[in-house]
């Protein structure tokens, strides 16, 4: 072998192979990324649910009607005042025609709160509503 020009005979052969390593590290780093990425893209009101021996309920097929800790109305991530709600739901209501409507109430609202806006639902011509609580786990 000359340290000069080289001829045909001594090139390196072409390698015809896919290298899939670099491939697969991005895939794995996209991976991960995801993982950690959609529990927090979850939104929604913070509440604390009560806990109850219920069967999962899946809560956006339809309307969710959430009062918080501090007693603020939300329908679905809209915030309002007990009396722009009691305003406006009915309103709502016809305007979306839900194939279901969901009461969520954190735990450490009184119970009259609570009473006061599925009394509002009721009033608006809604027949059935959901209420939306954390299952129960029993240790035995």
């Amino acid at each position: 072998m000359s340290l000069g020009k080289q001829t045909e005979s001594e090139q390196l052969p072409l390698v015809a192979d896919i290298n899939v390593t670099s491939l697969v590290d991005v895939a794995f780093v996209l991976l991960i990324i995801f993982m950690i990425t959609a529990p927090i893209m979850q939104g929604g009101v913070d509440v604390q649910l009560p806990r109850a021996e219920a069967r999962p309920l899946q809560p956006r097929q339809g309307l969710v009607v959430t009062v918080n800790r501090d007693g603020e109305v939300f329908i679905d991530d809209d915030a309002l005042t007990y009396d722009e709600f009691r305003a406006t739901f009915q309103a709502v209501v016809q305007a979306r025609d839900p194939t279901g409507l969901y009461l969520r109430g954190d735990s450490r609202v009184s119970y009259g709160q609570i009473v006061r806006v599925l009394a509002v639902m009721i009033n608006a011509g809604v027949g059935n509503v959901g209420m939306i609580a954390e299952s129960e786990i029993f240790e035995r």
